[in-house]
């Protein structure tokens, strides 16, 4: 999956070069201005995510490859760009590559865990917890 063109490959490069984490931040910030829109039905209880300080929603599809393909969205910039960094990671893999992907070890690579408050970590795990649930029931 791409977000304005870039990969997560991309952002994982980005981040390297940037010293600052206002930078990154604002590169954060700027993935999530750039998530796709979701439909107003969308925006509902089933979809929203428990666990996170602000409201976040997450909605899946399944291609006829098994491919699973997330959209997602929240009230909070930097939330926001978090789910797209998710977005990115997760969206268009099957069941088993997402079950198969180190959360922790992905945002190691990021440096996310020193740069993000213990709420919004614990935020951001119940959001790839909701990823593992839709493929692990997929």
């Amino acid at each position: 999956m791409q977000i304005d063109g870039q990969t997560i490959g991309d952002v994982i490069d980005t981040f390297e070069l940037l010293d600052d984490w206002e930078e990154r931040y604002r590169m954060v910030i700027d993935l999530g201005r750039h998530l796709p829109k979701m439909a107003d039905e969308d925006y509902n209880e089933v979809n929203k995510v428990r666990g996170c300080t602000s409201q976040v929603w997450i909605v899946h599809d399944v291609d006829a490859d098994g491919k699973i393909h997330f959209r997602g969205d929240s009230d909070a910039h930097i939330v926001k760009g978090l789910v797209a960094i998710l977005l990115l990671i997760y969206s268009g893999k099957s069941a088993d590559e997402i079950k198969a992907i180190d959360a922790k070890a992905m945002m190691a690579k990021l440096e996310l865990g020193q740069a993000l408050s213990p709420m919004r970590t614990n935020g951001l795990y119940s959001m790839v917890a909701r990823i593992k649930d839709v493929a692990a029931s997929a």
